[in-house]
């Protein structure tokens, strides 16, 4: 079960990013392009539609320079043209798991109750300061990323009922006790195991290799030593941050944007509450009886913590004895929240109320009042903003200048560097597919000097936007076309390769002449101090047993059952060498541990699980109708 699930994950990422995605109840990697929201209709500009819901292009490109960061750290600024079209095929196919899932909890009726997505805001790092929940702090993570609270809320829920279809998935397997036994036979056998190490320095050879043999492998391996077509080229360079660097603002612009946009700094009232939430049920007259029996309570002065711990039927609130934390009047149940705000003073209570969760008592906590951010709370906030602004306008200024500048005759690079503050540089061999730093891949610029219309040598190209916050300008100074790496610069690397393979060669022969010795019948023992070699001493081991190594413990349980006479295997080590190896015996520990049965139990029941929601997940992918883009990150 576990390789089938290995294997479907590899072969179908997206599944494997969704299932992370609908499982995790806050984002670890939290930011403001995770949001997928589901558009009705579809358009010619959209990156996919599910179902007749649209993933718009610009959804799929946020969720693409969401990824960049993770992806530059795995591939650097090797990223091919091929892995690159590979990877967002992988993220479009993430977003249409997202979707289908968020149609699917939807059609089947998955709820949220208003204290489950309270708390799963509150467990989002990025809104905690200490460790604790701060509401300042979202707000403020919320307004520097752009996103409304209630599209983030709306997130969350979608991401909890995600939780709540899948949980249901994973939680009806089960394993039969025979299963289990069998599982733990399995896990808990041990292998009796004698073995000889035939280490690679004792078969390494100062023997220089023939040219022949280094020929030979340099033509059967030329596929690794050619060079792509390449151009060699100077660029100019200007990115927003440069010009954001350049910008100086002064106090009276501050005060007049602190004054323009005030409105976006004013923090509307917020209500802390405590509530205790009784369900409708199959009878919702039973449940207003008892409603307004535990309101009566506390009203009389119960502790209305006790209450709701007791009686609410909330889980995300009633441990917290009803706590919700603080709120404002948007992103919740309007019903709860119009209650909420109409309570005249902090202590109060009101309800039972009719919600879409139930029936709700509401006592009202605290008070924030209505209050405008000062102007010294929001100045690096305005500057940033100001710089920005005026940078990116300042950046189409410059990238229309440059397109008339470039067509004027003699241009000079150093003089359009000078004019504008463009950075420069050469880059001796731009590849076409892996392209070179610090360009990257950059494809327009390949298309530029490799496509049908390609740059000739001592032409100008440009400007191109890469990235969305740099613009370079090219000059191609010569053009190559592909190549084979000459010998003399690869000799050194196919010699060493040579002399590895040989030595490995040489061990495992040894090893299989041993192997042959011991099974026209001496012993291993004899045949290794002849060799002047030492056999360990023949001893139980368990599966990943630390006590021998990783490869010898690997074909121990790789190798056949012995029959009357110890298995005899040979093989080649995977960090050089070889080794010989007797199976002695077979055994199943005689003691039944049960930390290991519980374990065991658990990772077979998660592998079962996963299966299921992959197997789930992939029918779900291909009973819809759903139409790609195939320009959607163009």
């Amino acid at each position: 079960m576990l390789q089938k699930l290995t294997d479907s994950l590899s072969t179908h990422k997206w599944l494997w990013y969704t299932i992370l995605g609908a499982l995790a109840l806050v984002f670890s990697a939290w930011g403001a392009y995770g949001i997928v929201n589901l558009n009705f209709g579809s358009s010619a500009a959209d990156a996919a539609v599910v179902d007749g819901h649209a993933i718009t292009l610009q959804q799929a490109s946020n969720a693409w320079l969401r990824d960049q960061p993770q992806i530059a750290r795995i591939y650097g600024a090797n990223l091919s043209a091929s892995q690159r079209k590979k990877l967002q095929s992988e993220v479009l196919e993430g977003l249409i798991g997202t979707t289908l899932m968020e149609l699917r909890t939807q059609k089947l009726g998955y709820r949220v109750t208003q204290g489950e997505l309270i708390e799963a805001i509150r467990q989002v790092p990025q809104f905690q300061v200490n460790g604790k929940y701060s509401a300042q702090a979202a707000e403020d993570v919320l307004a520097e990323s752009g996103i409304a609270l209630p599209q983030f809320e709306q997130e969350i829920a979608s991401q909890l009922r995600s939780n709540q279809l899948l949980d249901g998935i994973r939680s009806s397997d089960f394993l039969t006790p025979e299963q289990i036994d069998r599982a733990q036979r399995l896990q808990s056998q041990q292998r009796k195991v004698q073995y000889v190490l035939f280490p690679a320095k004792r078969y390494a050879s100062a023997a220089p290799i023939p040219p022949a043999a280094i020929a030979a492998y340099y033509h059967a391996h030329r596929a690794e030593y050619m060079l792509p077509e390449s151009v060699d080229l100077r660029y100019g360079q200007l990115t927003l941050a440069q010009l954001e660097r350049r910008q100086k603002i002064s106090a009276s612009a501050l005060q007049a944007q602190y004054q323009k946009e005030l409105t976006h700094f004013v923090v509307p009232q917020r209500r802390e509450a405590s509530d205790i939430v009784i369900t409708l049920g199959k009878d919702p007259k039973t449940a207003l009886s008892k409603a307004e029996h535990i309101a009566q309570l506390a009203r009389a002065g119960r502790n209305f913590a006790a209450l709701a711990k007791k009686y609410s039927q909330d889980p995300g609130s009633a441990a917290n004895g009803g706590n919700l934390g603080w709120m404002s009047r948007a992103g919740y149940d309007k019903t709860f929240t119009r209650a909420l705000f109409a309570i005249a003073k902090v202590g109060d209570i009101t309800g039972p109320v009719k919600t879409r969760f139930g029936y709700q008592i509401i006592r009202l906590d605290g008070i924030r009042p209505r209050h405008t951010r000062p102007f010294a709370s929001v100045k690096s906030q305005l500057v940033a903003q100001l710089r920005r602004r005026l940078a990116v306008r300042r950046f189409g200024h410059i990238e229309d200048s440059l397109q008339n500048d470039l067509q004027t005759p003699g241009a000079s690079l150093a003089a359009l560097a000078k004019r504008y503050g463009l950075t420069t540089g050469t880059v001796p061999q731009f590849l076409h597919g892996p392209g070179a730093p610090p360009l990257g891949v950059a494809p327009s610029v390949q298309n530029l000097v490799f496509g049908s219309a390609a740059l000739a040598a001592g032409s100008f190209g440009g400007p191109i936007v890469l990235d969305n916050d740099r613009m370079v300008i090219v000059k191609v100074l010569g053009h190559h076309g592909p190549q084979l790496k000459p010998l003399a610069e690869v000799k050194a690397g196919i010699v060493a390769a040579l002399r590895t393979r040989r030595t490995n060669q040489a061990a495992l022969a040894a090893a299989e002449a041993a192997r042959r010795a011991v099974r026209a019948g001496k012993s291993l023992q004899s045949v290794a101090q002849a060799l002047g070699l030492k056999a360990a001493p023949a001893t139980f081991i368990g599966r990943d047993d630390p006590s021998v190594p990783t490869d010898v413990g690997q074909l121990a349980f790789a190798a056949p059952k012995p029959a009357g006479r110890p298995v005899y295997e040979a093989k080649a080590l995977s960090n050089g060498g070889a080794v010989l190896l007797a199976v002695m015996a077979v055994r199943t520990a005689s003691h039944v541990n049960p930390l290991l049965r519980r374990t065991l139990l658990q990772q077979l029941l998660r592998a079962n699980a996963d299966g299921d929601v992959v197997a789930y997940m992939g029918q779900m992918r291909d009973t819809a109708k759903v139409r790609t883009n195939p320009h959607a990150f163009q």
